[in-house]
């Protein structure tokens, strides 16, 4: 029997390539759901050469371009709108949900998903920084495994993989560094939207390119892993490693380092998460050695904040990485709309640390009235 996938946000970075996986192994795997934001052409196009059961475009605004779009397609049903998104996670057939969605808005989903007892790939890393003990909760109560799809976070479970209850002596999360690993502060207050959107080694949505321009994205995946591996942020160091090589490493108590190393490519996360635990072929370059040097150094926590106002959120605890993400995803929306200067986005987010309501035992109403107050506020402290 094949495996039953539902991609949430199959037309972005990780939704494209998690289908090219797919493509490489139709006799393993089926689409049973695709689903994007707005992306109608593009959602059309995939489901007229995946032909699924249904499709969901989360703006409901769109439905009826979409509908037209798949006129000639009557055996897919087509639906609009978050609940929709909430209900097609529950569906019999699924095996597995690749949650690919960006941002707050995968948590409904992926909640509604584990609760109808479906297989987490898990790209949507601010489901976890935002209700991470929530969400590890749920998955133990529901019996779910949650797969890691993060580079990062692949390469530390494939490190683990194996060694049973051996004690971590500290997790080695690296991160390429961005395009401004070496600019002074004059240097990065001037730097623009379109700057932040060359990667030097991954190719990414938009909104995680710029996180990673701003190491935001590696404060999120700290938090990630955190909850993914059970280890306190004390024990998770961020290494700048402008090679993407080594995509993680895990340190045991005997001083012995396990590391996976791959070309930057995330079909292997993809692929690894669908398959756990076979490893199957999969077409792409491979690595040389001879090629490519290793090089890891120390982030600077004062020219990159946003790095910093992680790891106090972490501390903080509560709601406070949920306050950080809502205000993170309003100045980075407001970054590459020319609302915001690059060193601005780390202003608007401490200030909002600050301004919004502080609950030290949140509950899952408390995460939406908590991202709904920190965006007006992020958002008015742009304004």
């Amino acid at each position: 029997m094949k495996q039953q996938i539902c991609i949430l946000g199959s037309t972005g970075s990780i939704g494209t390539q998690a289908l090219d996986v797919i493509g490489q192994h139709q006799d393993r795997y089926e689409v049973y759901c695709l689903t994007a934001n707005n992306k109608t052409t593009l959602l059309a196009e995939q489901a007229h050469k995946y032909h699924p059961a249904a499709v969901v475009i989360a703006n409901e605004n769109k439905y009826d371009e979409l509908k037209e779009l798949m006129a000639d397609l009557p055996d897919v049903k087509v639906y609009a709108g978050s609940k929709a998104l909430d209900e097609i996670v529950e569906a019999g057939p699924i095996d597995m949900v690749l949650t690919a969605m960006v941002g707050f808005a995968g948590l409904s989903p992926t909640v509604h998903a584990i609760k109808a007892h479906k297989k987490i790939c898990l790209a949507n890393k601010e489901t976890l920084v935002v209700a991470g003990e929530l969400i590890c909760q749920l998955a133990q109560e529901y019996h779910v495994p949650i797969l890691p799809v993060d580079s990062e976070h692949s390469a530390i479970f494939q490190s683990i993989v194996g060694e049973g209850d051996n004690e971590i002596e500290k997790i080695l999360l690296t991160c390429s560094g961005g395009p401004f690993r070496q600019f002074s502060a004059e240097q990065l207050a001037k730097v623009t939207a379109a700057d932040a959107l060359r990667h030097p080694t991954w190719d990414m949505g938009a909104k995680i390119t710029i996180d990673s321009a701003t190491l935001m994205n590696k404060g999120f995946e700290v938090m990630e892993a955190k909850w993914l591996f059970g280890v306190p942020a004390d024990k998770i160091q961020v290494l700048i490693h402008p090679q993407s090589i080594v995509h993680s490493a895990v340190q045991f108590i005997d001083g012995s380092v396990k590391a996976q190393l791959g070309v930057p490519d995330m079909r292997l996360p993809i692929q690894y998460a669908f398959s756990f635990p076979e490893r199957l072929h999969l077409n792409g370059d491979r690595l040389d050695l001879f090629k490519h040097p290793l090089e890891f150094f120390e982030p600077d926590m004062k020219k990159f904040r946003c790095l910093a106002l992680a790891f106090e959120a972490i501390s903080k605890g509560g709601n406070m990485p949920c306050i950080v993400n809502a205000a993170n995803e309003v100045v980075n929306e407001a970054f590459r709309h020319d609302r915001c200067s690059f060193v601005q986005m780390a202003d608007v987010i401490a200030e909002t640390m600050q301004r919004t309501t502080f609950n030290n035992n949140p509950t899952l109403d408390t995460y939406f009235n908590t991202d709904a107050e920190a965006r007006r506020i992020a958002n008015e402290l742009i304004n």
